[in-house]
Formats: C-alpha cells, sequence, structure tokens
C-alpha cells in the first residue's frame, strides 16, 4: 500500500511540474533576443511532416526548447552553483580557469580534418585572387594554458595554424600565435569573455606591422584610456555566476584626425566607437558599433592606400589601429552579407588595387567562415 502511494506522490508531483512548466511556456512569449547572452535566440521551427522528416528539424526543434525554456537564466545559475559545490572544473562547455578566468572549452575532435581542409581551400582563393594576408588569431585556451584546469583537453590550434601557413605560404601568413605566448601573462583575454582585449590587439598589430614591414610598438599598454567597466561577457553568460567584471579599454591615438564611418551603407558616424554600448551588456559593442555586414572609414589619412577586411568580431578592437595607415578601410563579416563577395569587392577596389586581409579567431574561421565568390 505504501508503495502504491509512493508511486501516486512521485506521478502527481511529475504531472504537477509538467502542468505548471506548460502553462508558464505558454503564457510567456518568445523572447528573440538574449541580453544576457548578447544572440538571437533560437525561433520554433515551422511544423509540417516535410520538416518533420528533415534530418535538422528535431536539432532546431530541441534548440528552440532550450532557449525558450522558462526563467532559463535563473537555472543556468542553479546549475552552475550546483557544479561548483560538486567542484566541477567544467559547465555548460566553459572552463573554470585559475585567476578567476572562464576559458571556452573546444575539444580535440570537434573539428575534423576535412572541416579544416574545406575552410582552408576557402582561404586558398581568396590569396590567389586577391593576395589577401591571412591573420587568424588563436583563442584564450590555446594561450593561456597555465591558467586551464589541470589535464584539460583543447584543440590544437596551432596545428591548424600550421596548416594554413603551409598552404597560403609564409608571404601571406600572419603569426599572431607566438607575440600572444609571449605577452600570455598580460591582459590579453577578457576573463568573462571570449575576445581578446585591446592589449591583445596591440601585439596583433606588432604581429601585422612585422608581416607588412611597418614598425611595431605603436601602441602599449600605458597608451590604453579606460572607458567602461563591469564588462560580463558572452563567459559569464553561459554560466551565469557571480564574478567581478572586465575593463574595456581603447587607444585615442586612433582618433587623431576626424572619420568618416559609414554602417551598412547607410548611418553615417564621426567615430569608429559607439559609447552607447558602454552603458549596456553588450560593452565589447564599443568597438565599431558592434557587428555589421559592411563598415565604410574614410580616416582623413590621405595616401591613397585602401584596406578590405574580411572579418569577424575578433577584428572589431583591432581594426582602429590601422586607421594611421590607410586613407579608406571596408570591413566586411559575411555572417551577415547576402552576395557574391569578389564582384563586391570588385566595386571598392581603386586603380592602384587593393590590400585584403582576413582576421578571424581561429575557431570562429573552422565554424562560421563561408562566402560565396
Amino acid at each position: 500500500m505504501n508503495e502504491k502511494r509512493s508511486a501516486l506522490f512521485t506521478i502527481i508531483v511529475i504531472a504537477s511540474v509538467i502542468v505548471v512548466f506548460t502553462a508558464a511556456d505558454l503564457i510567456q512569449k518568445d523572447r528573440l533576443f538574449s541580453e544576457t547572452e548578447n544572440r538571437v535566440l533560437a525561433a520554433r521551427p515551422e511544423f509540417s511532416l516535410e520538416a518533420l522528416l528533415r534530418e535538422d528539424y528535431t536539432e532546431k526543434y530541441e534548440a528552440y526548447l532550450t532557449d525558450q525554456f522558462v526563467s532559463r537564466d535563473k537555472w543556468v545559475a542553479i546549475k552552475t552553483y550546483m557544479d561548483l559545490a560538486l567542484q566541477e572544473k567544467e559547465i555548460g562547455g566553459v572552463y573554470l580557469g585559475s585567476d578567476g578566468y572562464l576559458i571556452e572549452r573546444h575539444l580535440p575532435g570537434d573539428y575534423s580534418a576535412v572541416q579544416e581542409s574545406k575552410k582552408i581551400a576557402l582561404l586558398d582563393k581568396l590569396v590567389w585572387e586577391w593576395d589577401a594576408g591571412v591573420m587568424l588569431v588563436p583563442t584564450a585556451d590555446n594561450i593561456l594554458t597555465d591558467k586551464l584546469p589541470k589535464f584539460a583537453p583543447y584543440y590544437d590550434e596551432k596545428q591548424l595554424l600550421d596548416q594554413v601557413e603551409s598552404h597560403v605560404g609564409e608571404e601571406h601568413f600572419i603569426d599572431v600565435y607566438t607575440v600572444l605566448q609571449e605577452h600570455a601573462q598580460e591582459e590579453i583575454y577578457y576573463r568573462t569573455d571570449h575576445h581578446w582585449t585591446s592589449l591583445g590587439a596591440a601585439y596583433g598589430y606588432d604581429a601585422w606591422a612585422a608581416y607588412t614591414g611597418r614598425r611595431g610598438g605603436r601602441y602599449g599598454a600605458e597608451d590604453m584610456e579606460l572607458v567602461a567597466e563591469g564588462f560580463l561577457g558572452t563567459l559569464q553568460a553561459k554560466v551565469n555566476l557571480d564574478m567581478a567584471g572586465d575593463s574595456i579599454h581603447y587607444f585615442p591615438e586612433t582618433l587623431k584626425r576626424p572619420l568618416k564611418v559609414t554602417y551598412d551603407l547607410k548611418v553615417e558616424k564621426d567615430t569608429c566607437y559607439e559609447a552607447s554600448h558602454l552603458d549596456t551588456k553588450n560593452k565589447y559593442g564599443f568597438f565599431l558599433d558592434d557587428n555589421h555586414a559592411f563598415v565604410e572609414i574614410e580616416t582623413g589619412y590621405p595616401n591613397h592606400h585602401t584596406l578590405f577586411v574580411i572579418k569577424d568580431s575578433y577584428a572589431n578592437c583591432f581594426i582602429p589601429l590601422l586607421i594611421p595607415h590607410y586613407e579608406k578601410i571596408y570591413v566586411l563579416d559575411p555572417r551577415h552579407f547576402r552576395g557574391r563577395l569578389f564582384e563586391f569587392m570588385e566595386k571598392y577596389e581603386p586603380e592602384g588595387g587593393m590590400d585584403v586581409l582576413v582576421l578571424y579567431n581561429c575557431i570562429h574561421f573552422l565554424e562560421d567562415f563561408a562566402y560565396v565568390e
């Protein structure tokens, strides 16, 4: 009798939980964007018999349920503190590193040789057609290895970079890995976010300067200016852990001359920094006003040099450092661009030609780098 009562009680509790969450789900409207995670949330996939039979329908629906789960942020926080109590060193794809660092996890088996080859083949075309320079930035797990939990596995980006250099040739390859390793004890990555900091980008500039034959050391830690504190980035949002925020810095030298910056062919500004983001969750959006499909920068330096950058968000805090070297800088993010890349580039190429730079972090390169010729 007691067993029957226990079973009945369990059924009632489970049914009640299902009813409560179902009702809450029906009442709560789907969210389009997460301010906490700074990303677009998955939408409910349209149902049809044909859609159901497609392989990716269940994956899309699972992603929708995960993103739209009632009080998702609170449940993430609860899970995080339970994992901490159990002394877990990785939560939701994020390593809990030493010195307050959250480091995004990328496992050795996450990226296949076929995937690497396909992305490198796309680079080969850009190098062949446009004489492009290639700048792939390693992520924190490959540089801040002393901050990782003991024996934590990570995807070896050095072997990817060696492959890229072998394919495109050293005359097209910008070695950022070495310079970042030399400065690994400095604040070159954010503690709560996956991006490199302005100081990290400054060392990236030194690698670029060596590649182009220019003088390095133009930007140093003493040249930076603080613009915001309390930045909690995408990695903190994944674990929802109460922790100290990062600081946002920039280099005032990049604003020595007046600029004309045009976003997506329509919005004009006189700066490549957008201070309004500093009052939001997405403080990294301060650089180049977050992500746009296309940005045009007229620098005020009449040297007749033009640069075309194909990039991910790692480039946002790096591109301003190049302003003194070019009269015009065009910035294209393939993730937000719909069109034929080479045809589009031809429209902006001056008679004297232009420099072309591909700038991604290694993981975004493997996951997101794509274009239509």
